[in-house]
């Protein structure tokens, strides 16, 4: 249908996409020639994780690859706790979703001789060479186009610094029909005023929670807001405890965030130890795979060594690439060491494990449906069951494509609400926060405790130390959101506890070792293991296997 037959704008209701993203924009760009789609980004449009993404997008493209093998890499890495049918369903749509990203311009590097004329590369856990890019900076060459292309879009409504609080529900309404989600309250962060927003459809593609760790390649939106809100409006949540540690983040004072992409090993370079504890690669013993291993050995290989060894960080070296190889296929790594005094041609690179994708998140079906009617979630947000223990690389910007998609057409199949009124935001309690310093010290606390005591190694002591801390901060959380104006640092606070809460209590059910999640007291894998269900009942939070 083309966008003549859009309905009138002034008697239906938008669908609300909380994430401007590339989960975001794949529904919205699906939905818009039918029905009014409002993106709301809580900072600049440009800031989300999407744009960071360095390595790629699977497609089962090549005659040397097949849905089975893709389904099955997917499987081993995920550490027998993958979905298998989401694994096939989502697998069986790669090409088209490669295929869609081509059609919208996304300038993949090219290869006349490959499958649509793309080149592929080879990351950990992949049998053969199955991933489209662009160079090292595939994220911002989808992220740029899908964004242009949402901006030219006539019904597609934009909106900058707007933060998403909490969902509208039955609760609010106080209606008697089957709970739904009939909207969402935001803050416009340049008024500093709460709306609320009528929704046919709330969309959740707020990325996931790493900043809730003091270490993370993650960009500042990563504060789990989706996650929170779906937690709190009564969505189960799922798969909490496995996050994911990226092997190789730059070391380096003035870069914290800097991920060095695995595509780097992938095309050969080599995990090594610092000369003065006797240099060599140290891989061999801890998987045959050696850097080819998934992540989370990697990544639990580099933190074993750096513990042995008591080195603050091991060297990747892709010195023997050479340097015309390096400047082709990763320029953004190579420009970006090179500016920090690190010429990757002729040095080793400093790299630490840092926190870097989500596995679990509000549960949701293969049409992105949360447990509460109106409401989706799309992405990391999402708990579909597609990553397991452990994601597969380049698993995560193939979801949110299928998924965005699978979205918007199970959107467009629902009856078109009228607009009706919806309760106002009450701010007649509360007054501006007279010391800012308590939120930026919470916000320190959260993360540097669940760094120490929820990382890549964990204890059941450590794990029920921090849930004793963290529920002393939730309680001066809860007291100041009740009594002062929110901000946007205030809700991204409240967002951190809640995740915060919802790592460690999964961490404390998880009896085994799988995957992401390593217990020292808890060192066998079970033969038969099940994901981590979280249910919220009420309101009050409870936990469920």
């Amino acid at each position: 249908m083309t966008s003549a037959a859009m309905p009138n704008p002034d008697t239906s209701l938008p669908v609300v996409i909380v994430g401007a993203g590339l989960a975001g924009l794949t529904t919205a760009l699906h939905l818009a020639d039918r029905v009014p789609v409002v993106v709301l980004a809580k900072r600049q449009l440009g800031e989300g994780a999407t744009a960071w993404a360095q390595g790629g997008i699977v497609g089962v493209l090549g005659s040397d690859d097949s849905i089975d093998s893709h389904v099955r890499d997917t499987r081993d890495a995920g550490a027998g706790l993958v979905d298998e049918d989401t694994a096939r369903f989502i697998a069986e749509r790669s090409a088209k979703a490669v295929e869609w990203l081509v059609n919208q311009g996304v300038p993949f590097t090219a290869d006349e001789e490959g499958p649509l004329g793309l080149h592929l590369t080879r990351e950990g856990g992949h049998a053969v060479r199955r991933i489209a890019h662009a160079a090292d900076a595939t994220g911002k060459a989808i992220h740029e186009q899908l964004l242009a292309a949402a901006q030219a879009h006539p019904h597609i409504d934009l909106r900058e610094r707007w933060m998403a609080l909490d969902l509208i529900t039955s609760r609010h309404v106080q209606r008697e029909e089957e709970p739904r989600c009939y909207g969402i309250y935001a803050l416009n962060i340049d008024t500093q005023r709460v709306e609320a927003l009528a929704a046919r459809a709330v969309v959740l593609a707020t990325g996931g929670a790493g900043k809730v760790y003091r270490y993370t390649t993650n960009p500042d939106t990563s504060t789990g807001d989706g996650i929170a809100m779906a937690w709190r409006a009564g969505c189960r949540v799922a798969n909490m405890e496995f996050i994911q540690f990226h092997p190789t983040c730059l070391y380096h004072p003035q870069e914290r965030s800097f991920l060095i992409t695995e595509a780097l090993r992938g095309e050969g370079g080599h995990l090594v130890l610092p000369d003065h504890v006797g240099g060599g690669r140290f891989m061999a013993a801890h998987d045959e795979r050696m850097e080819l291993a998934p992540r989370d050995i990697v990544a639990r290989a580099i933190d074993f060594e750096m513990k042995k060894h008591g080195v603050d960080h091991v060297w990747l070296d892709a010195t023997h690439l050479g340097e015309a190889f390096l400047k082709e296929h990763f320029p953004t790594v190579h420009a970006r060491c090179l500016a920090l005094g690190i010429d990757i041609a002729r040095q080793k690179i400093p790299v630490v494990p840092a926190v870097h994708f989500t596995c679990g998140g509000a549960v949701t079906d293969l049409q992105a449906c949360c447990d509460l009617p109106g409401l989706y979630a799309v992405g990391e947000t999402a708990y579909t069951g597609l990553h397991g223990a452990n994601r597969l690389a380049s698993n995560s910007l193939l979801e949110c494509v299928v998924l965005g998609q699978t979205c918007a057409e199970h959107i467009l199949g629902l009856p078109d609400l009228p607009p009706a009124p919806l309760p106002a935001w009450d701010e007649s309690q509360v007054e501006d926060a007279d010391e800012q310093v308590v939120i930026a010290h919470n916000w320190d606390e959260i993360r540097l405790l669940m760094w120490n005591y929820v990382g890549i190694v964990r204890t059941t002591k450590r794990l029920e130390r921090a849930l004793h801390r963290i529920h002393l901060l939730r309680a001066e959380i809860d007291d100041y959101y009740a009594n002062f104006r929110v901000t946007r640092d205030l809700l991204e606070l409240r967002n951190l506890v809640d995740c915060a809460e919802l790592i460690v209590r999964s961490a404390l059910l998880r009896h085994e070792s799988r995957g992401l999640h390593y217990s020292r007291d808890y060192p066998r894998t079970l033969p038969v293991s099940f994901p981590t269900v979280l249910v919220a009942d009420r309101g009050l939070r409870t936990t469920k296997r």
